[in-house]
């Protein structure tokens, strides 16, 4: 059965470097690309048009969608085959619980979810250092993250790292504990 985590955490939470580190510790492991449509950064994205974005909504093939800093961000069908085929392991980052259930749920896998959490104030060193232009967004991003987890005290986490307090290597050698684990 295919596998992948679900990275889910306030902006500066740590899913980038955390992703980069499990990749250098099994080459299974691979970075999920979500679908942007829209303008700013896209590194780490596959840049998609709009027209591209109803194709897959009029197929079924949107498995999660959402709007933030004036962009749209998807999860599709296609992409997660792609990402899990030849025993890959898609790691998915997320910044509302309703994505990770979207993905848990419309994607047949075993999903690993994992909460990464930092302080407010670790949120924005971290955006300011790394010279983010958008800083008070993601602060207001970091303060909806905690509302979200506040609303659903229910959600079921395998693991919860609490990025101040390890290094991203020990965060990154948990999950792939954890994964590896199982299997």
């Amino acid at each position: 059965m295919e596998q992948g985590i679900l990275l889910y955490g306030p902006p500066a939470s740590g899913k980038d470097t955390i992703t980069s580190l499990l990749t250098d510790l099994d080459r299974r492991y691979v970075p999920f690309t979500r679908l942007k449509i829209g303008t700013g950064r896209t590194h780490g994205y596959r840049m998609a048009s709009r027209e591209r974005l109803r194709e897959l909504e009029e197929r079924g093939e949107v498995v999660y969608r959402n709007d933030r800093y004036g962009n749209t961000y998807v999860v599709d069908q296609p992409g997660l085959r792609d990402a899990t085929s030849e025993g890959r392991v898609p790691v998915v980052h997320l910044g509302q619980i309703t994505g990770v259930r979207a993905v848990a749920d419309g994607f047949p896998a075993r999903w690993w979810r994992v909460l990464l959490w930092c302080p407010r104030a670790t949120t924005e060193q971290r955006s300011l250092g790394r010279g983010d232009a958008d800083t008070t967004a993601r602060l207001e991003a970091w303060d909806a993250t905690e509302r979200d987890v506040a609303d659903n005290p229910g959600m079921d986490w395998d693991l919860l790292v609490h990025t101040d307090d390890v290094s991203p290597e020990v965060a990154a050698e948990r999950i792939h504990a954890l994964v590896t684990a199982a299997g």
